[in-house]
């Protein structure tokens, strides 16, 4: 170290409590670490790391808060009078003698980190408790926090500024920048009974933070304090309340989500932490190179639902946004409409979903059609409204990204068909359904292999994923460290199930089959699973395999994962001998079997349609109306002659005239056969339904059935 920094240096040494080497750590000239070697070694001191070394409960209480916090020490042990203290200064000798003054007893140091200690302090005394202290010391007109003045939630407040005012909005502050520095994603003030326990989400995982006992004295003053960063009603305590604040923390723009409900003990508050400036990208979430490729072909698609699927906090909505940045450009109108809206994205229009005044799902995705979007994302399919409306925009030439709840991806056909969507609708809409988990990741600083006796787990994951043998299969685990807070895990990656809806799946989804089936038909044309995605993530070393059981079901064994029967081809012979066979009497005739849901009526009604053409160049392009008549008619379909053939999968705008009736029934079709009519070298046209309402729906139903009697 050269004379002309060091000298400087060496002026301010007397000054400065920590003495030269102090000053050499603030400049960043050496690291702490280095500094408290030589210190040990020529003052003969011990060192300690406080968050690994124990600390006796006996010596926190020998000294009080207001030492430890104004002289920067933390007791270790107490025995035979004698108080084993962390400092990191121990030069200073006026705390040596202060301490042993108000104390009463011999002084013993150990060397620790500064930050080490300061952890140690709001770890063994409790978060904020210097705060809380000193508010008890106050007059009860500075105690209550509920006298700051009211914030628009637009404002942006500065945390780190006027911290040192000993106030319920200090304490309210070091929570929040706490929860934001150990990479909280959400926190819980929870009041019960003589207690309030506040707990961080962590990667997933409920964490108990230590508190001060005496922070019960002041949850009502905590939770006005939030409300009104949230721009709630603080007067108000017998309803849920939900609100958003903007704060910065260290350089960052946070957005909080808090939201409050009434308990017997007082108000619970959870506060979700959302980065403003968070970058979403694919390839953070985790997937190999083959998921990729697979995301890359569904994003690319021009139209039709793509659904992720999975339980609350499983990542959905990031996966979302993942996919919107990854074909966000200026080419595309992209619309959301979400509740609430978790992230803000440029070159996206968002919509709030706003239930108090009658804006949900459907009523927002009817209005957004009439702003020309190319992509449509909503936040939640709920109801038969939102999503037969759904399906109708991508039929229309939309590309419609949504979710659902549902525990892996087959079971998306059987929750759409639950809610109301007619089978036919959710095989011709949706392309793919993907269905995910979140799993903690092993911590890089301490990651080590698991020598442990793991054969069965690895005898699992050879079975599973069709591995010739256990040799290439290595376990990993986090040891445990400071960086990862000694959970030996540090974020999350995600696991993902594809199954993408070809025809086979679509044949399957119109006969109603279990989920079950449709996956065993989907894993023998290759869909990796679940739990065999999981599996792949332990193998490559990025999680462990408790990770993995537990967030996946136990998949079906390998004897049992064989394809379902393919359904009769559309077209065959053997459709065509059921369709002659029906139409063989001059009179009309009800075809009927177990199979159909709707009674079928060979009838003439007046129709006229026109063919529907989806093209990349041309999204919306209506052929010339046709004018014609049915051949037989159900709820569900119907067949009509025409001169042209039709191509199978084509769709077409439909409009039905009952006789008798005062309106028209107007709806989309879908091409599912075509034949040639043997008397007249015209071809026969079955078509199925595939947004008809509910009301028209039962008009024809009524209708088939009277015609019968």
């Amino acid at each position: 170290m050269t004379r002309e920094l060091l000298d400087p240096l060496l002026a301010k040494a007397g000054q400065n409590a920590g003495g030269l080497g102090a000053l050499l750590v603030q400049h960043g000239l050496v690291a702490e670490d280095v500094i408290l070697r030589i210190y040990a070694s020529k003052l003969k001191l011990g060192s300690i790391d406080p968050s690994q070394s124990p600390i006796e409960k006996s010596a926190i209480e020998r000294v009080p808060l207001k030492i430890a916090e104004y002289y920067r020490l933390l007791p270790v042990k107490f025995e035979n009078r004698k108080l084993t203290v962390a400092v990191s200064a121990p030069f200073d000798i006026r705390t040596q003698d202060a301490v042993q003054t108000v104390l009463g007893c011999e002084i013993i140091m150990v060397l620790a980190r500064e930050q080490d200690i300061l952890e140690g302090i709001k770890k063994w005394y409790g978060l904020g408790a210097g705060t809380i202290e000193k508010i008890l010391q106050t007059t009860p007109t500075e105690e209550s926090g509920g006298a700051a003045p009211a914030e628009a939630h637009e404002k942006v407040e500065e945390l780190g500024k006027n911290v040192e005012d000993a106030s319920v909005i200090k304490l309210v502050n070091q929570i929040l920048m706490d929860a934001n520095q150990k990479r909280a994603t959400d926190i819980h003030i929870e009041p019960y009974r003589g207690k309030v326990k506040v707990r961080y989400r962590i990667d997933g995982v409920l964490y108990n933070t230590p508190m001060p006992a005496e922070i019960k004295q002041f949850i009502l003053s905590i939770a006005s304090r939030i409300k009104i960063m949230a721009n709630l009603n603080i007067i108000e305590k017998r309803l849920p309340q939900d609100g958003r604040a903007i704060v910065k923390i260290a350089g960052d723009t946070i957005d909080l989500r808090v939201s409050s409900i009434p308990t017997p003990s007082g108000e619970s508050i959870v506060i979700r932490l959302l980065p403003m400036a968070r970058l979403f990208s694919l390839e953070k979430l985790g997937l190999n190179k083959d998921e990729m490729r697979l995301f890359m072909k569904l994003i690319e698609k021009p139209h039709g639902i793509i659904l992720i699927t999975g339980p609350t906090g499983s990542g959905k909505s990031t996966t979302l946004y993942a996919c919107l940045s990854m074909i966000n450009t200026d080419e595309r109108k992209i619309i959301t409409i979400e509740d609430p809206v978790e992230y803000e994205m440029e070159g996206v229009t968002q919509i709030q979903v706003l239930p108090s005044i009658g804006l949900d799902f459907a009523k927002g995705l009817r209005s957004i059609l009439r702003h020309d979007p190319d992509v449509i994302m909503v936040g939640e399919i709920r109801d038969l409204e939102t999503a037969e409306t759904a399906a109708r925009v991508a039929l229309t030439g939309h590309l419609v990204f949504s979710t659902l709840h549902t525990n892996d991806a087959a079971s998306g056909v059987t929750r759409l068909i639950d809610i109301g969507v007619e089978p036919y609708l959710v095989a011709s809409s949706v392309e793919a359904f993907l269905a995910q988990r979140l799993v903690r990741t092993i911590c890089e600083h301490c990651k080590e292999e698991d020598k442990g006796g793991h054969d069965e787990i690895k005898m699992k994951i050879v079975k599973e994923l069709g591995l010739p043998s256990i040799d290439g299969v290595t376990l990993y685990r986090g040891k445990g460290c400071e960086k990862c807070n000694f959970t030996g895990f540090w974020g999350r990656v995600a696991i993902f199930e594809i199954l993408f809806i070809d025809e086979h799946i679509r044949g399957l989804i119109m006969r109603r089959v279990p989920a079950s089936e449709i996956c065993r038909y989907a894993i023998s044309k290759g869909m990796r699973t679940l739990r065999q995605s999981g599996w792949q993530k332990v193998i490559a070393g990025h999680t462990t395999p408790e990770e993995i059981i537990e967030v996946a079901p136990e998949e079906m064994a390998n004897s049992e994962k064989e394809s379902s029967p393919p359904p009769p081809e559309l077209g065959s012979q053997a459709s065509k001998s059921e369709s002659q066979a029906a139409q063989t009497p001059a009179q009309k005739k009800i075809r009927w079997d177990e199979k159909r849901a709707f009674m079928r009526l060979n009838v003439q009604v007046n129709i006229q349609h026109r063919v529907l053409a989806v093209s990349e160049i041309e999204k919306k392009k209506l052929q010339s109306e046709q004018f014609g008549s049915t051949k037989n008619l159900s709820a569900g379909g119907l067949v009509f002659m025409s001169p042209e053939p039709l191509k199978v999968g084509s769709v077409l705008e439909l409009a039905i005239e009952l006789p008798g009736a005062k309106e028209v029934i107007r709806c989309y079709a879908k091409t599912i056969r075509v034949e040639t009519a043997e008397e007249n070298g015209n071809y026969d046209i079955a078509v199925c339904f595939l947004d008809l309402s509910g009301v028209d729906r039962a008009h024809l139903d009524q209708f088939v059935r009277e015609e019968t009697l």
